[in-house]
């Protein structure tokens, strides 16, 4: 009982530079210091730091923050997290690391899990950590990221990009979404959902950037594709083919398909494979049905079909999945899969 009460939690630490965006900073510690186990305990600790010695820190705001933390405390990070500023410099500008903010950077350790909100993504970039990654940030920033840091491989189109040890979010609300997206991949979806639940969230939002770009507002009679969407998700589990999505809509399948990639950021098929990929992802982690039973549920067809688009998406099979997040009942067994 005592060594399980002892053990380490994953420790987050934030960067806070001059400039930050007061609610970005804030994501981390309301994300992850809500996530909890089933006993009750805090499965991370998040503590914020600056690249100077413990005192204020200018936020985007007409006020100043304490930070209590200098730049030793990189060091001690299992995760950093860097929301945006508006005062990156140089960062922001070249591309270029200042000698306060490299020296600062220097005291991560090899190994440490990487995340950037927003612009905070410059810094990661400017680091050179997301060389012939790919990476996103704001969608208004990402013309511009791209310019400056033309080895990244820059996607505007997505809320957030995992790409293993380095992670980064689109702008503001976003950074929710990402640091969600971790609970869930380090902890199940029951943890993730319940911190969600907590803040007042969705735990997954449908769609990328794609949606919120300003554009020229439409004609009040141009249709949407809100209503195929929903039609779709209502039957997932049965062939569904592009011209019955449309025909929801009265549009030709030319027009729905246009109109559907603005408005979702991706094709109707992607978007299809994108809600299947979840519909597996919550059956095999929240009941005890057979893969080939998930995989009619899910609209795969067959288990060989569902296991190639989970490797694909997920970068594991079905029943690895399945080991790593099966939600526990209430004795701690997972139960038996049928």
């Amino acid at each position: 009982m005592g060594s399980r009460a002892s053990v380490r939690r994953h420790r987050v630490v934030v960067l806070a530079l001059d400039g930050v965006l007061p609610f970005e900073l804030g994501i981390p510690q309301r994300i992850f210091g809500r996530a909890k186990d089933t006993e009750g305990r805090r499965l991370y600790e998040v503590v914020t730091c600056s690249i100077r010695p413990p005192g204020p820190v200018e936020a985007e705001a007409d006020f100043s923050i304490l930070v209590e933390n200098g730049p030793e405390a990189l060091a001690t990070a299992d995760t950093v997290v860097v929301p945006a500023s508006y005062e990156l410099g140089p960062v922001y500008d070249e591309g270029v690391l200042t000698d306060e903010l490299a020296a600062a950077l220097a005291y991560i350790r090899p190994g440490t899990r990487l995340v950037s909100i927003c612009t905070g993504g410059y810094v990661l970039a400017a680091a050179g950590h997301l060389d012939g990654r790919p990476a996103t940030t704001h969608w208004a920033s990402a013309e511009h990221f791209q310019r400056v840091f033309p080895k990244v491989r820059v996607d505007a189109d997505v809320l957030f990009i995992d790409d293993g040890d380095v992670l980064t979010s689109a702008g503001v609300a976003a950074g929710i979404d990402l640091c969600v997206h971790i609970v869930r991949r380090d902890h199940g979806t029951a943890v993730a959902n319940e911190v969600a639940r907590r803040t007042v969230v969705p735990p997954h939002r449908d769609g990328g950037q794609a949606q919120y770009v300003q554009r020229p507002v439409p004609e009040a009679r141009s249709a949407s594709t809100t209503a195929a969407r929903a039609w779709a998700l209502g039957r997932l589990h049965e062939p569904i083919q592009l011209r019955d999505m449309a025909g929801q809509e009265s549009m030709s399948v030319r027009t729905f398909t246009r109109r559907f990639r603005e408005e979702a950021g991706v094709s109707p098929g992607q978007w299809l494979t994108q809600q299947r990929v979840e519909r597996a992802r919550h059956l095999l982690e929240s009941t005890g049905l057979s893969v080939d039973r998930i995989a009619r549920d899910s609209g795969f067809g067959t288990a060989q079909s569902m296991r190639q688009h989970l490797q694909s998406a997920l970068g594991v099979t079905p029943t690895a999945y399945r080991r790593t997040f099966r939600i526990l009942g209430p004795s701690g067994a997972q139960g038996q899969e049928g």
